[in-house]
């Protein structure tokens, strides 16, 4: 029994996506170059982290672009399921990338708290709103998205968007008293706080590589509404597990009580459709077991998987 009924619901949402993707990825190009030369015309260092950051941002926000669209690509000989998990592997990298931006941010802070320099502070003020307003945007405009690879890219543009309100304020203080110091301090600050929360995304992101179960509830949400259907004994080799975060794939056998006549499977097949049919699951496959029958899967995989 095979339906992939909510595949295709997505399909509008996919392609906002992309055009919400390369919105963030052009205005995040330009505005890299004017930093670097700002950075320069400033001395800066801390519009000059910025600038390789946003940068190296540019960068994945350009891959996470070009994995989207092959995403979107439908399934073939080759890749059965579809492209769909590329946009995974985009997320996964876009967190490397964001972890060894935050690490050189921190690298190129560190050694200024010892030996800080007076940057040009009116070229940073403007520097500073520029930078809130064209990160704000691309924010704002991803923010719309659902899928985990613009939730990564979300969390892209805020750095940005708070590491510019700082450069801001340090702007501001330093017009009017000399602390250059404070300059690396805020780069510091801003850069654990981000460097936390990509961790625990890169954590969902790599578990759901692996195959992991999505979502802990809803894998016993499905177990239960499985076996209390009439006519299900038990359920074993229950498998759920995500192609991206959002299009789900479950696996199940399922032990039927007493025998059922074709037309009686039928019946109960359309039931169990219904059933699942709030779980919003991209592919489900089900394979019905008579009692008496061995389980065709019973090997190795069978020993730890007393299931029902």
């Amino acid at each position: 029994m095979h339906s992939h009924g909510h595949h295709h619901h997505h399909h509008g949402d996919h392609d906002n996506s992309g055009r919400r993707i390369g919105t963030a990825f052009f205005l995040n190009l330009i505005f890299s170059i004017i930093e670097f030369v700002g950075g320069w015309l400033t001395n800066s260092t801390a519009i000059m982290a910025d600038a390789v950051h946003d940068l190296g941002d540019s960068l994945s926000i350009g891959s996470a672009w070009l994995l989207n669209k092959m995403g979107k690509r439908s399934a073939d000989e080759e890749f059965t399921y579809g492209y769909q998990r590329l946009s995974l592997f985009g997320a996964l990298l876009n967190g490397v990338v964001l972890v060894a931006g935050s690490v050189w941010v921190l690298s190129e802070a560190i050694p200024r708290l010892l030996d800080p320099v007076m940057p040009v502070t009116e070229g940073m003020l403007g520097l500073a709103v520029l930078g809130v307003a064209v990160n704000g945007y691309a924010a704002y405009r991803l923010s719309e998205g659902t899928t985990l690879n613009e939730r990564m890219l979300n969390w892209h543009l805020m750095e940005d968007v708070f590491g510019w309100m700082a450069v801001l304020v340090v702007a501001l203080i330093m017009q009017f008293v000399d602390w250059p110091i404070l300059d690396p301090l805020l780069s510091i600050v801003f850069t654990l706080f981000i460097l936390l929360n990509v961790v625990k995304l890169l954590w969902t992101t790599g578990k759901l590589f692996f195959q992991a179960v999505p979502d802990a509830a809803l894998l016993e949400n499905v177990r239960e509404t499985l076996v209390q259907t009439e006519g299900v004994d038990s359920a074993h080799h229950l498998h759920l597990w995500s192609l991206d975060g959002e299009h789900h794939v479950l696996t199940v056998h399922l032990v039927l009580e007493g025998s059922f006549d074709p037309a009686a499977q039928v019946e109960l097949k359309s039931v169990i459709a219904e059933r699942l049919s709030s779980f919003k699951l991209a592919y489900t496959t089900i394979e019905f077991e008579f009692a008496h029958e061995p389980c065709r899967d019973h090997g190795a995989a069978h020993q730890h998987e007393n299931q029902s």
